[in-house]
């Protein structure tokens, strides 16, 4: 018997008012094609899990909805940010009802066969920018706690500097970056659930 979980109610509730019928669908067709699916709050967005395995995880955003299912062969899907559907902004963007239902069983039936879902490869390391390296010389405490993330969570740092077109915008990234890390924050802080 399919579990909901409160949390995935309020998240929905919580959406961007366009997002709100995408997430809605979403959890509607898992629980129609996996009767025992559990629901959970991962990384702070609703997760669906089979047998205690996460199969996918939907999100949304200010101006789009992803979907991405985790139990999915080497190769099959894109692996960015914005899940295999890319964003999804309305009820037409999400795949058919026969290929989610397709995916959702091949997803089950690896978590069945003991399949584990394939590691990717390690990203390559991404440049410090000059202007952050100086930054992080003048404040300790902010570099102890940057040297200590994970190489993911420097990541998420790095390219949200990285990705500023104009030296204003990377400047005022970089001040804000130095705030946070002096007290231990990851990039992404604001979303943390505790």
């Amino acid at each position: 018997m399919s579990t909901a979980d409160p949390r995935v109610d309020a998240y929905i509730a919580n959406a961007a008012a366009f997002a709100q019928p995408i997430l809605r669908e979403i959890r509607q067709r898992v629980h129609s094609g996996c009767g025992t699916a559990t629901e959970a709050i991962k990384w702070g967005m609703p997760a669906f899990l089979y047998k205690g395995k996460l199969v996918c995880g939907m999100a949304a955003f200010k101006a789009h909805a992803t979907l991405g299912f985790w139990q999915r062969e080497a190769g099959k899907g894109d692996d960015s940010a914005m899940g295999q559907y890319g964003r999804l902004q309305s009820l037409r963007d999400l795949p058919g009802k026969r290929e989610f239902s397709n995916q959702l069983s091949a997803a089950m039936q690896r978590i069945d066969t003991g399949a584990s879902r394939p590691k990717a490869a390690p990203r390559p390391a991404l440049p410090m920018p000059p202007a952050f390296a100086e930054a992080l010389a003048t404040v300790p405490a902010a570099k102890a706690h940057f040297d200590g993330f994970t190489p993911g969570y420097q990541r998420d740092y790095l390219e949200w500097i990285g990705e500023a077109k104009r030296d204003s915008t990377r400047q005022q990234r970089i001040a804000l970056a130095i705030e946070w890390l002096s007290d231990g924050k990851r990039r992404n802080w604001k979303h943390q659930t505790h």
